[in-house]
């Protein structure tokens, strides 16, 4: 079973999802909470392997409560679940650690399944806003050129493929190399853009 947690403030909202997790075969909801506060005292007591993250929280908003858990618990997946659509809430969600990015009206089954994709590896994002984020990518050629970091277009690729939310053995299939070479580029990928993870290497390109 896979270990959900939940802050949202709505009443409402948060039970409609404990009852969605609780009425899938493969989650488990283990805590629930309507303040970041509260969440950031006792998270650790829970040990969830997903946060579902509201953003407009009273008192510490979701961003920066997103921004505290990873500072202590780096392993941590964060998903955000918001009514939110701009560029700004994204980036800066997406530069505090969340891992997906997925809008209030996604329908049950579709948060379901993009548990399941997070917990696999993929950074799961409502249409709207993954739509948001590859449009970023567009940034006219003028500008790529006066970019500090030069990466070459298979690692353009692979960063697209993984702003998309590919798995890695799925960026591999798409590109037709191998599972070691998707690996090779990208610890060339995080070299040049000096970052960790995926998700900092996909926020950092589209803000250069």
């Amino acid at each position: 079973m896979i270990r959900v947690a939940l802050v949202e403030d709505d009443d409402k909202i948060r039970n409609n999802l404990i009852d969605m997790l609780e009425n899938s075969h493969d989650f488990r909801c283990v805590a629930a909470y309507s303040n970041a506060e509260e969440t950031l005292r006792d998270i650790s007591n829970k040990l969830p392997d997903i946060i579902l993250m509201d953003i407009n929280l009273p008192g510490i908003d979701g961003i920066e409560c997103t921004q505290k858990l990873k500072t202590t618990m780096p392993e941590l997946l964060i998903v955000m679940l918001t009514v939110y659509e701009d560029a700004n809430k994204i980036f800066r969600s997406l530069q505090a650690g969340a891992v997906g990015y997925l809008l209030k009206l996604t329908p049950n089954h579709e948060i379901l399944s993009a548990l399941n994709d997070v917990s696999k590896g993929g950074s799961p994002m409502s249409a709207q806003i993954a739509r948001k984020v590859i449009q970023s990518f567009h940034q006219p050629q003028k500008e790529k050129e006066n970019s500090k970091v030069r990466l070459t277009n298979r690692e353009e690729e692979i960063l697209d493929l993984l702003s998309k939310g590919f798995l890695y053995k799925e960026i591999a299939a798409e590109l037709s190399i191998s599972h070691d070479t998707v690996h090779n580029h990208l610890r060339k990928i995080y070299e040049k853009l000096q970052v960790h993870s995926r998700t900092e290497a996909v926020v950092k390109y589209l803000k250069e």
